[in-house]
């Protein structure tokens, strides 16, 4: 039986099917997406880990800020972490807005999927943000580093 890191137990999965196979959910979000995840992130490992899935991404709305939970929770159940964040992307020329998937590769896409929240996050009103497609494809040059958004998976 898991135990999530607060030592509250998960009840044990009765399966159908014997053998799963290798399965990672790539978009779940947690309650920090406010009105659509209704789980703390913790929990979501921890369910994750119950079902057999190989890894997880927590993929909230222009946040990370569940992820420390989520790490410390996968840890301990040895379930990979992927970490990402989703966000409406809003061109300027008034053509339509698409969501965009930014999962961080490495410690270094973790940095630019960072800066890019922060960069949406301070153009905005507090509680909203606004993340321009030039952001990614042509960033002013104090953020040059943020092009392509390097060590970052855009889904």
């Amino acid at each position: 039986m898991h135990t999530l890191p607060d030592g509250a137990a998960l009840p044990p999965i009765q399966s159908a099917t014997p053998a799963l196979p290798d399965y990672a959910e790539l978009q779940c979000v947690s309650h920090y997406t406010f009105l659509h995840g209704a789980s703390a992130p913790e929990q979501l490992v921890g369910r994750a880990a119950q079902l057999g899935y190989r890894a997880l991404a927590i993929a909230d709305e222009c946040t990370v800020a569940g992820i420390v939970k989520a790490h410390c929770a996968a840890k301990e159940l040895g379930l990979k972490l992927l970490i990402g964040s989703q966000m409406t992307v809003t061109p300027e020329d008034g053509s339509p807005p698409f969501r965009l998937l930014v999962l961080a590769m490495n410690r270094n896409g973790y940095g630019n999927l960072c800066e890019l929240i922060t960069v949406g996050r301070r153009r905005a009103e507090k509680g909203s943000y606004l993340v321009r497609p030039r952001d990614i494809a042509a960033p002013p040059p104090d953020l040059a580093a943020l092009r392509g958004l390097p060590d970052c998976q855009l889904v």
